[in-house]
């Protein structure tokens, strides 16, 4: 189990002549009534991670909220249901617009209801697209009659311990009371079993795509707090947008993403960080390792 550094070769200089559809379009499905900052979040970080293009599907509901916590994005209102959060109908609306898409991620605010989990379910099987699959959409899957099985295209899967726990149990791996020290070796089973990339979050998260296996060494306890989880899935997103293989992109992404939360501690402190905090000192992150 490797802790290297990823290379800087994983993402070349830019060429001169390049353009924004150069760098691809990220579509991030999320967002409900009162959970618009974790898709919002999502959004801002791909913009940070250097997509081209980066569209937000979102329940109508709640579209102009989203909207207007940054102009470099752009919405897609979907159909939602009277609790606010995406209805059956915005299957349709997202795997149309997805013909256009570079790549998808999958959960920021989704939230738990039957529409909305019907919704990232049938995206995770029914869709070509690479798609990062995080939050809600992850709970959704380990109560999939299928769980993991029959993804429709390349998926990076990124639990927090209490998602992976549901996870495994879905596929008769592990129980509720799964020990963390006992996640790594289940999680590489997992990747291997389905076919996945398993970005297993925590101290030294684990990226394993259950033949590779890497440990990260950045990062640090003030990342702790809500939002940040979000950050990375739009970081990821984005990365695959610039042509990084998922292995690839889940490494890097959380290098940086740990990379961006040090250096926005030894700035503000632990205590004071939020997920804001790691886009706006994500550009210096990239930089120093770029540089380095």
């Amino acid at each position: 189990m490797s802790a290297t550094r990823p290379p800087t070769s994983l993402l070349p200089a830019r060429a001169a002549e390049s353009h924004k559809g150069t760098y691809g379009h990220a579509l991030l499905v999320g967002g409900s009534v009162g959970m618009t900052g974790a898709i919002s979040l999502a959004g801002m970080a791909a913009l940070r991670g250097g997509a081209g293009l980066v569209t937000l599907a979102v329940p109508a509901s709640c579209w102009q909220v989203v909207a207007g916590l940054e102009p470099s994005y752009m919405t897609l209102a979907c159909p939602s249901n009277p609790r606010g959060r995406l209805g059956r109908d915005a299957y349709d609306v997202i795997a149309s617009f997805s013909e256009r898409a570079t790549c998808m991620a999958s959960g920021p605010g989704l939230g738990s209801s039957a529409d909305a989990r019907y919704v990232a379910n049938r995206l995770y099987a029914s869709v070509s697209l690479p798609i990062v699959v995080d939050a809600d959409a992850l709970n959704a899957l380990s109560q999939r009659s299928g769980g993991l099985r029959g993804p429709a295209g390349p998926r990076i899967l990124t639990p927090h311990p209490g998602e992976f726990r549901r996870l495994a149990q879905s596929a008769r791996l592990g129980t509720d009371t799964l020990p963390i020290s006992q996640m790594p070796e289940l999680a590489e089973e997992l990747a291997r079993r389905f076919g996945v990339t398993i970005v297993l979050k925590g101290h030294r998260t684990l990226v394993t795509d259950g033949t590779r296996s890497i440990r990260n060494e950045t990062g640090n306890p003030g990342m702790a707090t809500g939002g940040c989880g979000d950050v990375l899935t739009g970081l990821i997103a984005a990365l695959i947008c610039q042509g990084l293989p998922l292995f690839d992109a889940a490494w890097l992404g959380v290098h940086l993403h740990g990379l961006a939360g040090d250096k926005a501690a030894s700035h503000l402190g632990q205590v004071s960080l939020t997920a804001r905090d790691l886009i706006d000192f994500l550009p210096a992150a990239i930089m120093e390792w770029q540089s380095t």
